[in-house]
Protein backbone atom coordinates (compact mmCIF):
# COMPACT_ATOMS: atom_id res chain seq x y z
CA UNK A 1 0.00 0.00 0.00
CA UNK A 2 1.15 3.61 -0.45
CA UNK A 3 0.68 6.75 1.56
CA UNK A 4 -0.32 9.60 -0.37
CA UNK A 5 0.51 12.85 -1.01
CA UNK A 6 -2.56 15.53 -2.07
CA UNK A 7 -2.98 18.37 -3.80
CA UNK A 8 -5.22 21.22 -1.84
CA UNK A 9 -7.06 23.48 -4.25
CA UNK A 10 -7.43 26.62 -3.33
CA UNK A 11 -11.09 28.02 -4.54
CA UNK A 12 -11.92 31.15 -3.41
CA UNK A 13 -15.59 29.53 -1.92
CA UNK A 14 -13.24 27.35 0.31
CA UNK A 15 -13.00 27.80 3.70
CA UNK A 16 -10.07 29.22 4.88
CA UNK A 17 -9.78 26.88 8.42
CA UNK A 18 -11.76 23.53 7.99
CA UNK A 19 -9.27 21.51 6.27
CA UNK A 20 -6.19 23.26 8.55
CA UNK A 21 -8.02 22.24 11.69
CA UNK A 22 -8.81 18.28 10.27
CA UNK A 23 -5.01 18.34 9.11
CA UNK A 24 -3.77 19.74 12.78
CA UNK A 25 -2.19 22.49 11.18
CA UNK A 26 -2.27 26.28 11.00
CA UNK A 27 -3.86 28.20 8.74
CA UNK A 28 -2.46 30.22 5.68
CA UNK A 29 -5.12 32.69 5.86
CA UNK A 30 -5.93 31.37 1.61
CA UNK A 31 -9.28 29.48 1.28
CA UNK A 32 -8.25 25.34 1.51
CA UNK A 33 -11.12 24.34 -0.29
CA UNK A 34 -10.94 20.71 -1.62
CA UNK A 35 -8.16 17.65 -1.00
CA UNK A 36 -7.96 15.19 -3.89
CA UNK A 37 -7.10 11.91 -3.19
CA UNK A 38 -7.00 9.75 -6.65
CA UNK A 39 -5.32 9.42 -10.06
CA UNK A 40 -8.02 12.31 -11.68
CA UNK A 41 -5.19 14.34 -14.53
CA UNK A 42 -6.14 17.78 -12.56
CA UNK A 43 -4.27 16.94 -9.52
CA UNK A 44 -3.29 13.34 -8.79
CA UNK A 45 -2.28 11.96 -5.73
CA UNK A 46 1.83 11.13 -5.40
CA UNK A 47 3.55 8.44 -3.83
CA UNK A 48 6.67 7.35 -3.55
CA UNK A 49 8.07 3.45 -4.20
CA UNK A 50 11.53 3.73 -3.59
CA UNK A 51 12.66 5.20 -6.63
CA UNK A 52 11.46 8.90 -6.18
CA UNK A 53 7.80 10.32 -5.86
CA UNK A 54 5.58 9.63 -8.96
CA UNK A 55 1.32 10.30 -9.36
CA UNK A 56 -0.84 7.94 -8.62
CA UNK A 57 -2.17 8.45 -12.53
CA UNK A 58 1.46 7.20 -14.12
CA UNK A 59 1.66 4.02 -11.34
CA UNK A 60 -1.82 3.09 -12.69
CA UNK A 61 -0.97 3.42 -16.29
CA UNK A 62 2.13 1.32 -16.05
CA UNK A 63 0.67 -1.59 -14.76
CA UNK A 64 -3.30 -1.19 -15.08
CA UNK A 65 -4.42 -5.00 -14.10
CA UNK A 66 -1.68 -5.07 -11.18
CA UNK A 67 -2.67 -1.79 -9.50
CA UNK A 68 -7.09 -2.14 -10.09
CA UNK A 69 -7.31 -5.50 -10.69
CA UNK A 70 -8.57 -7.54 -14.08
CA UNK A 71 -12.50 -7.23 -12.58
CA UNK A 72 -11.87 -3.33 -12.41
CA UNK A 73 -10.22 -3.37 -16.05
CA UNK A 74 -12.94 -5.11 -17.54
CA UNK A 75 -15.57 -3.12 -16.29
CA UNK A 76 -14.52 0.37 -16.11
CA UNK A 77 -11.50 0.33 -18.48
CA UNK A 78 -7.24 1.06 -17.33
CA UNK A 79 -8.15 3.79 -15.21
CA UNK A 80 -9.47 4.73 -11.61
CA UNK A 81 -12.95 4.89 -11.76
CA UNK A 82 -13.60 6.72 -8.63
CA UNK A 83 -12.52 10.69 -6.85
CA UNK A 84 -12.30 10.65 -3.21
CA UNK A 85 -12.12 14.48 -1.95
CA UNK A 86 -11.69 16.40 1.45
CA UNK A 87 -14.33 19.39 0.90
CA UNK A 88 -14.64 22.53 2.87
CA UNK A 89 -17.21 25.52 1.79
CA UNK A 90 -17.11 28.26 3.37
CA UNK A 91 -19.24 30.22 1.11
CA UNK A 92 -21.25 28.53 -1.71
CA UNK A 93 -20.21 26.60 -4.48
CA UNK A 94 -21.93 27.21 -8.12
CA UNK A 95 -25.06 26.32 -8.67
CA UNK A 96 -24.71 23.01 -10.84
CA UNK A 97 -25.72 20.14 -12.61
CA UNK A 98 -23.89 17.33 -14.47
CA UNK A 99 -24.66 15.32 -17.51
CA UNK A 100 -25.72 11.62 -17.72
CA UNK A 101 -22.82 9.02 -19.28
CA UNK A 102 -24.18 9.55 -23.08
CA UNK A 103 -24.69 13.25 -23.13
CA UNK A 104 -21.05 13.23 -21.55
CA UNK A 105 -19.93 11.90 -24.44
CA UNK A 106 -21.55 13.07 -26.96
CA UNK A 107 -20.57 16.59 -25.78
CA UNK A 108 -17.01 15.96 -25.14
CA UNK A 109 -16.68 14.19 -28.51
CA UNK A 110 -19.08 17.75 -30.26
CA UNK A 111 -16.70 20.27 -28.59
CA UNK A 112 -13.49 18.29 -29.37
CA UNK A 113 -14.10 17.84 -33.02
CA UNK A 114 -15.29 21.62 -33.03
CA UNK A 115 -11.74 21.97 -31.76
CA UNK A 116 -12.63 23.87 -28.23
CA UNK A 117 -9.31 23.68 -26.26
CA UNK A 118 -9.90 21.70 -23.07
CA UNK A 119 -8.71 25.13 -20.77
CA UNK A 120 -11.19 26.89 -22.82
CA UNK A 121 -13.40 29.12 -19.95
CA UNK A 122 -16.85 28.09 -22.38
CA UNK A 123 -15.67 24.12 -22.79
CA UNK A 124 -18.72 22.85 -20.98
CA UNK A 125 -17.32 18.87 -20.78
CA UNK A 126 -13.76 18.59 -20.36
CA UNK A 127 -14.04 14.47 -20.56
CA UNK A 128 -15.87 12.12 -21.59
CA UNK A 129 -17.64 10.49 -18.31
CA UNK A 130 -20.47 11.11 -15.79
CA UNK A 131 -20.22 12.62 -12.53
CA UNK A 132 -22.56 11.22 -10.17
CA UNK A 133 -21.23 12.16 -7.03
CA UNK A 134 -22.19 11.30 -2.96
CA UNK A 135 -21.36 14.10 -0.43
CA UNK A 136 -21.14 12.84 3.38
CA UNK A 137 -21.14 15.33 6.25
CA UNK A 138 -18.08 15.64 8.69
CA UNK A 139 -19.48 18.91 10.10
CA UNK A 140 -23.43 20.14 10.22
CA UNK A 141 -23.29 20.98 5.90
CA UNK A 142 -25.58 22.85 3.90
CA UNK A 143 -26.71 22.21 0.66
CA UNK A 144 -28.77 22.96 -2.04
CA UNK A 145 -30.77 19.22 -3.68
CA UNK A 146 -33.36 19.16 -6.58
CA UNK A 147 -36.65 21.24 -7.50
CA UNK A 148 -38.99 21.82 -5.01
CA UNK A 149 -42.52 21.13 -5.62
CA UNK A 150 -43.46 24.00 -8.36
CA UNK A 151 -46.57 25.43 -6.36
CA UNK A 152 -44.16 25.21 -2.76
CA UNK A 153 -41.47 27.23 -4.67
CA UNK A 154 -44.22 29.56 -6.25
CA UNK A 155 -45.69 30.14 -2.35
CA UNK A 156 -41.77 30.89 -1.11
CA UNK A 157 -41.17 33.12 -4.02
CA UNK A 158 -44.66 35.06 -3.18
CA UNK A 159 -44.12 35.31 0.46
CA UNK A 160 -41.08 37.63 -0.41
CA UNK A 161 -43.33 40.00 -1.72
CA UNK A 162 -41.58 41.29 -4.27
CA UNK A 163 -43.22 42.39 -7.62
CA UNK A 164 -41.15 41.57 -10.63
CA UNK A 165 -41.16 37.75 -9.18
CA UNK A 166 -45.27 37.33 -9.61
CA UNK A 167 -44.36 36.28 -13.16
CA UNK A 168 -42.30 33.71 -12.46
CA UNK A 169 -44.76 32.83 -9.29
CA UNK A 170 -47.48 32.25 -12.44
CA UNK A 171 -45.41 30.07 -14.40
CA UNK A 172 -45.22 28.09 -11.27
CA UNK A 173 -48.75 27.81 -11.19
CA UNK A 174 -48.94 26.31 -14.74
CA UNK A 175 -48.91 22.24 -15.31
CA UNK A 176 -47.47 20.13 -16.01
CA UNK A 177 -45.01 20.69 -13.45
CA UNK A 178 -42.05 20.05 -15.73
CA UNK A 179 -42.99 22.44 -17.94
CA UNK A 180 -43.76 25.36 -15.12
CA UNK A 181 -39.79 24.56 -13.95
CA UNK A 182 -38.43 24.16 -17.06
CA UNK A 183 -39.88 27.96 -18.10
CA UNK A 184 -39.29 29.50 -14.72
CA UNK A 185 -35.50 28.58 -14.63
CA UNK A 186 -35.44 29.68 -18.03
CA UNK A 187 -36.99 32.93 -17.78
CA UNK A 188 -34.61 33.83 -14.65
CA UNK A 189 -31.53 32.92 -16.46
CA UNK A 190 -32.24 34.75 -19.98
CA UNK A 191 -33.68 37.78 -17.91
CA UNK A 192 -32.09 40.84 -18.71
CA UNK A 193 -29.23 41.35 -16.38
CA UNK A 194 -29.78 44.74 -15.17
CA UNK A 195 -33.44 44.01 -14.36
CA UNK A 196 -32.28 40.65 -12.41
CA UNK A 197 -29.49 42.45 -10.00
CA UNK A 198 -32.92 45.02 -9.02
CA UNK A 199 -35.25 41.80 -8.75
CA UNK A 200 -32.17 39.40 -6.23
CA UNK A 201 -31.11 42.86 -4.67
CA UNK A 202 -34.85 43.17 -3.77
CA UNK A 203 -35.21 39.10 -2.99
CA UNK A 204 -32.16 38.89 -0.74
CA UNK A 205 -33.33 41.97 1.06
CA UNK A 206 -36.49 40.70 2.00
CA UNK A 207 -35.53 37.13 2.31
CA UNK A 208 -32.52 38.58 5.54
CA UNK A 209 -35.96 40.15 6.90
CA UNK A 210 -37.88 37.33 6.84
CA UNK A 211 -35.46 34.91 8.34
CA UNK A 212 -37.30 31.10 8.59
CA UNK A 213 -37.13 28.75 5.07
CA UNK A 214 -35.73 32.47 3.73
CA UNK A 215 -32.78 32.41 5.89
CA UNK A 216 -30.20 29.87 3.67
CA UNK A 217 -31.06 31.90 0.55
CA UNK A 218 -30.24 35.42 1.88
CA UNK A 219 -26.71 34.91 2.14
CA UNK A 220 -26.39 34.45 -1.30
CA UNK A 221 -26.47 37.48 -2.44
CA UNK A 222 -23.42 38.68 -0.58
CA UNK A 223 -21.56 36.50 -2.34
CA UNK A 224 -23.18 37.11 -5.67
CA UNK A 225 -24.55 40.25 -6.10
CA UNK A 226 -27.10 40.14 -9.07
CA UNK A 227 -26.93 36.77 -9.99
CA UNK A 228 -29.62 35.00 -10.89
CA UNK A 229 -28.80 31.89 -9.62
CA UNK A 230 -30.13 33.38 -6.35
CA UNK A 231 -33.73 33.38 -7.78
CA UNK A 232 -33.04 29.91 -9.41
CA UNK A 233 -31.51 28.43 -5.86
CA UNK A 234 -35.02 29.34 -4.34
CA UNK A 235 -36.55 26.97 -6.52
CA UNK A 236 -34.73 23.99 -4.90
CA UNK A 237 -34.87 22.14 -1.76
CA UNK A 238 -32.18 22.98 1.21
CA UNK A 239 -31.01 20.47 3.48
CA UNK A 240 -29.16 20.02 6.35
CA UNK A 241 -26.65 17.29 6.84
CA UNK A 242 -25.98 16.11 10.24
CA UNK A 243 -22.08 14.33 10.68
CA UNK A 244 -22.51 11.34 9.26
CA UNK A 245 -25.19 11.92 7.37
CA UNK A 246 -24.96 11.54 3.10
CA UNK A 247 -26.66 13.42 -0.09
CA UNK A 248 -26.57 11.72 -3.28
CA UNK A 249 -26.52 13.69 -6.57
CA UNK A 250 -27.37 12.14 -9.84
CA UNK A 251 -27.03 13.41 -13.42
CA UNK A 252 -29.21 16.20 -13.88
CA UNK A 253 -30.16 17.19 -10.56
CA UNK A 254 -29.40 20.78 -9.82
CA UNK A 255 -27.76 21.33 -6.87
CA UNK A 256 -24.95 23.71 -4.38
CA UNK A 257 -23.08 23.04 -1.50
CA UNK A 258 -23.25 26.20 0.81
CA UNK A 259 -21.49 25.54 4.09
CA UNK A 260 -19.68 22.89 5.71
CA UNK A 261 -17.03 20.05 5.48
CA UNK A 262 -17.38 17.07 4.07
CA UNK A 263 -16.14 13.64 2.66
CA UNK A 264 -17.35 13.96 -1.39
CA UNK A 265 -16.83 10.64 -3.67
CA UNK A 266 -17.41 10.55 -7.22
CA UNK A 267 -16.71 9.71 -10.38
CA UNK A 268 -13.74 10.25 -11.97
CA UNK A 269 -14.71 12.82 -13.70
CA UNK A 270 -14.93 17.06 -14.01
CA UNK A 271 -18.05 17.63 -15.95
CA UNK A 272 -19.95 20.68 -14.70
CA UNK A 273 -23.25 22.46 -16.30
CA UNK A 274 -23.43 25.82 -14.22
CA UNK A 275 -26.83 27.75 -13.40
CA UNK A 276 -25.87 30.29 -11.37
CA UNK A 277 -23.71 31.77 -8.41
CA UNK A 278 -20.49 31.71 -10.12
CA UNK A 279 -18.74 34.44 -12.46
CA UNK A 280 -17.93 31.10 -15.05
CA UNK A 281 -19.41 30.74 -18.13
CA UNK A 282 -23.19 29.26 -18.37
CA UNK A 283 -24.22 27.69 -21.14
CA UNK A 284 -28.40 28.25 -20.78
CA UNK A 285 -29.17 25.74 -24.12
CA UNK A 286 -26.64 23.04 -23.06
CA UNK A 287 -27.77 23.39 -19.43
CA UNK A 288 -31.26 22.98 -19.96
CA UNK A 289 -30.47 20.00 -22.19
CA UNK A 290 -29.20 18.24 -19.07
CA UNK A 291 -31.55 19.50 -16.08
CA UNK A 292 -33.83 16.80 -14.93
CA UNK A 293 -37.10 19.59 -14.69
CA UNK A 294 -38.73 16.79 -11.76
CA UNK A 295 -39.82 17.62 -7.98
CA UNK A 296 -37.31 15.53 -5.85
CA UNK A 297 -37.25 15.68 -2.17
CA UNK A 298 -33.35 15.49 -1.49
CA UNK A 299 -32.81 11.94 -0.13
CA UNK A 300 -30.60 11.90 2.94
CA UNK A 301 -28.30 8.69 3.34
CA UNK A 302 -27.61 6.76 6.44
CA UNK A 303 -24.47 4.48 6.62
CA UNK A 304 -25.92 0.38 7.25
CA UNK A 305 -24.15 -1.89 8.58
CA UNK A 306 -22.28 -3.53 11.41
CA UNK A 307 -18.37 -2.91 11.31
CA UNK A 308 -18.05 -1.33 7.58
CA UNK A 309 -21.09 0.70 7.57
CA UNK A 310 -22.21 1.56 4.08
CA UNK A 311 -23.53 4.90 2.34
CA UNK A 312 -25.43 2.82 -0.65
CA UNK A 313 -26.25 4.00 -3.84
CA UNK A 314 -27.08 2.14 -7.44
CA UNK A 315 -23.53 3.53 -9.09
CA UNK A 316 -20.87 1.25 -9.93
CA UNK A 317 -18.03 3.46 -9.96
CA UNK A 318 -17.55 3.91 -6.14
CA UNK A 319 -18.74 2.71 -3.20
CA UNK A 320 -18.45 4.95 -0.14
CA UNK A 321 -17.85 3.22 3.45
CA UNK A 322 -16.70 3.92 7.04
CA UNK A 323 -15.38 2.32 9.67
CA UNK A 324 -15.22 3.58 13.48
CA UNK A 325 -12.79 2.28 15.40
CA UNK A 326 -13.46 1.94 18.68
CA UNK A 327 -10.48 1.19 21.96
CA UNK A 328 -10.02 -2.14 22.15
CA UNK A 329 -11.68 -3.13 19.08
CA UNK A 330 -10.53 -6.26 16.98
CA UNK A 331 -8.28 -5.52 14.18
CA UNK A 332 -10.93 -5.68 11.04
CA UNK A 333 -9.45 -7.52 7.64
CA UNK A 334 -11.08 -5.41 4.37
CA UNK A 335 -11.85 -7.27 1.40
CA UNK A 336 -8.64 -7.77 -1.20
CA UNK A 337 -10.39 -7.50 -5.26
CA UNK A 338 -10.63 -3.93 -5.85
CA UNK A 339 -8.05 -0.71 -5.71
CA UNK A 340 -9.28 1.22 -2.60
CA UNK A 341 -8.57 4.30 -1.15
CA UNK A 342 -8.67 4.78 2.93
CA UNK A 343 -8.97 8.14 4.32
CA UNK A 344 -8.41 9.01 8.29
CA UNK A 345 -10.93 11.49 9.41
CA UNK A 346 -10.26 11.19 13.24
CA UNK A 347 -8.35 9.05 16.17
CA UNK A 348 -5.42 7.45 15.24
CA UNK A 349 -6.25 4.15 13.32
CA UNK A 350 -3.62 1.85 11.77
CA UNK A 351 -3.96 0.19 7.88
CA UNK A 352 -1.74 -2.57 8.26
CA UNK A 353 2.02 -1.54 9.56
CA UNK A 354 0.65 2.70 8.39
CA UNK A 355 -0.01 5.01 11.47
CA UNK A 356 -2.62 7.49 10.04
CA UNK A 357 -3.66 11.19 11.53
CA UNK A 358 -6.63 12.69 10.37
CA UNK A 359 -6.66 14.12 6.42
CA UNK A 360 -3.86 11.11 5.43
CA UNK A 361 -4.80 8.05 2.95
CA UNK A 362 -3.48 5.45 1.70
CA UNK A 363 -4.12 3.57 -1.80
CA UNK A 364 -4.43 -0.04 -1.55
CA UNK A 365 -4.12 -1.82 -4.89
CA UNK A 366 -6.66 -5.07 -6.16
CA UNK A 367 -5.23 -7.93 -4.36
CA UNK A 368 -2.99 -7.01 -1.50
CA UNK A 369 -4.60 -7.87 2.30
CA UNK A 370 -4.34 -5.34 4.65
CA UNK A 371 -6.75 -4.56 8.00
CA UNK A 372 -7.88 -1.43 9.99
CA UNK A 373 -6.59 -1.31 13.92
CA UNK A 374 -6.60 1.04 16.44
CA UNK A 375 -8.83 4.19 17.32
CA UNK A 376 -10.40 6.57 15.01
CA UNK A 377 -12.97 6.94 11.47
CA UNK A 378 -11.57 5.73 8.42
CA UNK A 379 -13.32 6.21 4.96
CA UNK A 380 -13.23 3.75 2.41
CA UNK A 381 -13.76 4.47 -1.17
CA UNK A 382 -13.54 1.50 -3.38
CA UNK A 383 -15.97 0.03 -6.86
CA UNK A 384 -18.66 -1.87 -7.03
CA UNK A 385 -17.53 -5.42 -9.55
Amino acid sequence: MDRLTNTIRPYAWGSTTAIPALLGVEPTGEPQAEMWMGAHPGAPSRLDRGAGETTLAAVIAADPEGELGSATVAKFGPRLPFLLKLLAAGAPLSLQVHPDLAQARAGFEDEERRGVPIDAGHRNYKDANHKPELICALTPFDGLCGFRPPLEAAALLDGLGVDSLKPYVDLLHAHPEEAALREVLTAVLTADRAEMAHTVAEAAAAAERLGGPYAPYAGLVHDYPGDPGVIAAMLLNHVRLQPGEAMFLGAGIPHAYLDGLGVELMANSDNVLRCGLTPKHVDVPELLKVVVFEPSAPGVLRPEGDGEEVYETLIDEFRLSRHVLAPGGAPRALPDGAPQILLCTAGTPRVGELALAPGESVFVPAGEKTELSGTGTVFRATVVI
